[in-house]
């Protein structure tokens, strides 16, 4: 169990918390949830000791192990991907590695004898023999191919290393699990197998995430971090999101009716206070005035940009045909012989092992790649716009202000047209002044939407439609992809989007391509499916 008391971390310009009181019981996972730059990171740091508060307690249970997920890639490039993982049971990889070096010696004293005889008493009590067995069950379950598991970790894949460093965190059962965006860059099976485990999981867990999918299938319970404070909710996200409406409606609602005695009350005392044979009674309105009380509504912090497409034209039946299409990069095989066809109402979820494949794929159905070979045919009513993964080329060097950048997108000129647009992403005041050289991630992602917008296309082409958003600006681009009436293509590793915006799947890879019409999670889930989609892949 951990206890949270009276906890405030205030810096000299800012304030993060201030009183917060939670405690956290094992069997439970929490997610802990707020808008960009709440510290919803921080929280998981000051609970790690990695951060120290500014006043206030945080009271871990005697003899509990507590384990992070490293966020750091590098940090074990010396160690093969086995050793990192039993990394993550500190005392029992001292232990083993303790062992090792009494073990090699040719000849031991007595007293190494000892220590010896001690250190395999306490690697039995942990459960040492189990280690290897318990660590390729976890490398197994993330999909972490069995030859990278003697390799350096500084010789291992990226892709493939997020997952030894989340293995590292799960090892050995430990007692208390912080986990700061543990879905960022895993498979959709991973992530399945992820959930599956937490769910069946007896501790404790708190983790920070932006996959509201993960949240609502693993969370008990969610932090809520707002106007400094860590409000604790019953239940997975969407549970929360409806409740706190609710709660807010219901104050809305309440606060209505008391307006409404109000002005009922003072009505019947305007009237009647000067009348004698009424004045008793005015008098008694004006006390029960008095008492009538507002509740202070305090409205989240948080703050939703407005998404939504219109067409400038309407699509006809043909979109798009796409016939043995190849590319690589550098030499290396990123897709061959991909083949699909879209019709109008077709919005399209591409999948794939390789996300640079994707991206290749994306952008030369944009134009700014060329294939190694097939043949793309696109429908004559058809008026399409690109949103790239990396953003960084309009923007990095520019000296311009956010309503220069955005007038250049927009056929409307004035600057009133070009603000009130603006408005509708949340820039406000003198934000549109900015230069947008110094934009952050989140800022940068909200342009490109107004420039999406602003094509009026009814074909869109989008690759990683929420990396550096909020949970806020997820689901305004959850919506409006929803409603768009027009095709699309998109690749994302945003479970809930794909569910609820996708009717149609296209899966490459190195060997050939697979279409299914229907969706996300039938596709995901259907084992026989799972077996031809391996097929893609050289390494599967």
């Amino acid at each position: 169990m951990i206890t949270v008391s009276n906890l405030s971390l205030i810096f000299s310009d800012k304030k993060i918390f201030e009183d917060v009181n939670l405690k956290f019981l094992p069997g439970n996972c929490y997610g802990v949830i707020g808008a960009n730059g709440a510290g919803k990171s921080t929280f998981l740091k000051l609970l790690s000791g990695e951060k120290e508060q500014t006043s206030g307690d945080i009271i871990i249970e005697k003899n509990k192990r507590l384990a992070v997920l490293s966020q750091n890639q590098n940090a074990y490039d010396s160690y093969t991907a086995l050793e990192t993982v039993f990394i993550g049971h500190k005392k029992l990889f001292d232990i083993m590695k303790a062992k090792e070096v009494l073990y090699e010696k040719e000849t031991i004293t007595d007293e190494e004898g000892y220590l010896l005889s001690e250190l395999e008493a306490q690697f039995i009590e942990l459960n040492g023999w189990d280690a290897d067995s318990d660590a390729e069950k976890l490398l197994n379950g993330l999909n972490v191919p069995q030859s990278e598991f003697n390799k350096k970790m500084s010789d291992i894949l990226p892709k493939h290393k997020v997952k030894i460093l989340l293995a590292q965190a799960l090892f050995g059962n430990p007692d208390i699990l912080l986990l700061d965006e543990p879905t960022n860059n895993l498979d959709f099976e991973a992530i399945a197998w992820l959930e599956n485990f937490l769910v069946n999981y007896e501790n404790t867990v708190i983790t920070v995430s932006h996959d509201r999918h993960f949240l609502n299938n693993v969370c008990t319970h969610m932090i809520d971090i707002d106007y400094f404070q860590a409000k604790l909710y019953v239940g997975n996200y969407d549970f929360w999101m409806e409740s706190s409406q609710l709660v807010q409606k219901l104050m809305a609602d309440k606060n209505k009716k008391k307006e409404e005695k109000i002005a009922e009350l003072k009505s019947f005392i305007a009237r009647f206070s000067a009348n004698l044979s009424k004045s008793a009674q005015a008098t008694s309105r004006k006390k029960s005035l008095e008492k009538i009380q507002l509740d202070e509504i305090i409205p989240s912090s948080r703050k939703y940009p407005f998404i939504g497409f219109e067409i400038e034209k309407q699509l006809g039946k043909d979109v798009l045909e796409v016939k043995d299409l190849s590319a690589s990069l550098d030499g290396i095989k990123l897709f061959e012989n991909v083949s699909f066809v879209m019709n109008r109402g077709d919005k399209v979820a591409l999948l794939g092992d390789n996300d640079l494949a994707k991206t290749a794929l994306l952008k030369i159905l944009a134009g700014e790649l060329k294939p190694d070979s097939g043949t793309i045919k696109w429908g004559q009513t058809v008026s399409s716009s690109y949103f790239p993964s990396d953003n960084d080329a309009y923007f990095l060097g520019k000296e311009q202000n956010l309503i220069d950048w955005l007038r250049q997108y927009s056929k409307d000129q004035a600057e009133s047209y070009i603000r009130g647009f603006l408005g509708r992403m949340l820039f406000s005041g003198d934000q549109p002044l900015k230069q947008v050289k110094y934009l952050s991630g989140g800022e940068k992602m909200r342009c490109m939407y107004s420039k999406l917008m602003l094509s009026q296309a009814n074909t869109l082409l989008i690759d990683s439609p929420t990396i550096h958003l909020d949970l806020e600006a997820i689901q305004a681009v959850n919506k409006g992809l929803e409603e768009y009436k027009g095709a699309l293509i998109v690749a994302s590793h945003d479970h809930k989007l794909l569910e609820t915006v996708c009717n149609k799947i296209v899966e490459i890879g190195e060997l050939g391509s697979f279409v299914y019409e229907g969706a996300f999670d039938e596709y995901i889930l259907n084992p026989e499916l799972k077996q031809k989609r391996s097929k893609l892949y050289a390494n599967k």
